[in-house]
This record gives C-alpha cells, structure tokens and sequence, in this order.
C-alpha cells in the first residue's frame, strides 16, 4: 500500500471517529504512522492549512477539525511516568479523538477500549495494515470502516 493509498484508508476510518475513540499506532520508524495520522485528519475535517507531523518533540499536538484530534507520539519517552507531564491522561477525557504513535511502547497507558493499527513496511511503497479493537466501540469502528473501505474499491472498481 503506498503513502497516498495509506492516507485514504485512515481518512475513511476517520469520517466515522467520534468523541472518545482511540486509535494506537504501532509499526517501526518509516512503516507509516504519521502517514496514517494525516488521512485521520482529513477524515476528521482538520483543516488542510494545518498540516498534521510526527509529534515527536512536542508529544502532543491538538488539531481542530469535526472532532478535536489529540495526535500524541510517545517515541521519546523513557519511562511511561513522563506521560503525566503532557497531560496523556487527559486526553482521554471523551471530548477528542486521540491518535497515539508508537502506541505499543506502554502498555500500562492504554485506555480501557481503543483500536489498535499496526503498520508493516514491506519494501518500496507497499504496507501491511491490520487493525484489531478492545471494546465494543473500537469494534464496531473496525466494521463501519470495512465496509467503508469495500464500499470505496467498489466504486474504484465500476468507474
């Protein structure tokens, strides 16, 4: 899957994100996170002016769009304490939808329900995307963007 086809499975998952959800991304530097995070953005309305990087050295970034997003990477941390000095628990007080690079660096700070994106570098432009959710929500995310996603190769597919 090359970048631009990344970002447009991630803006469909986006159009049905609300208030609350997490997403966690885990891959390994160069497999597509922030890629994944900008076609979030867009599926949320962040306005294109704004444009959505790796979080990297500010570890929070907030972007207004339908729905706040909170685009947090967690790279640099050391040790999942650090998390309290940017707020990390915070965000997950429903009002936004939060995206988490390098979700997988801390178990011990992951909600009670979030969908869980892992991305594979595969060499070249392709990607490997799979997707699992704890919770009820997350899962039923997971079905709303399937069918999104085979709703939009359809249509690619009659034109």
């Amino acid at each position: 899957m090359a970048p631009h086809q990344t970002r447009a499975l991630a803006e469909l998952l986006g159009r049905g994100l609300v208030a609350g959800d997490v997403v966690g991304l885990v891959g390994e530097v160069g497999a597509g996170k922030t890629c994944f995070a900008q076609g979030l953005a867009v599926g949320l309305e962040v306005d294109e002016a704004e444009y959505v990087r790796s979080p990297s050295f500010a570890m929070v970034n907030l972007h207004r769009g339908r729905v706040e997003l909170a685009h947090v990477d967690l790279y640099r941390l050391s040790e999942p304490e650090e998390a309290v000095l940017v707020g990390y628990e915070d965000l997950f007080d429903g009002a936004t939808v939060v995206v988490v690079e390098w979700f997988d660096l801390f178990p011990e700070l992951w909600p009670g329900a979030f969908l869980e994106v892992t991305l594979r570098d595969l060499g070249g432009e392709c990607r490997e995307i799979q997707a699992r959710a704890l919770g009820s929500r997350p899962a039923r995310a997971i079905e709303l963007w399937e069918a999104a996603w085979e709703a939009a190769r359809e249509a690619a597919w009659e034109s």
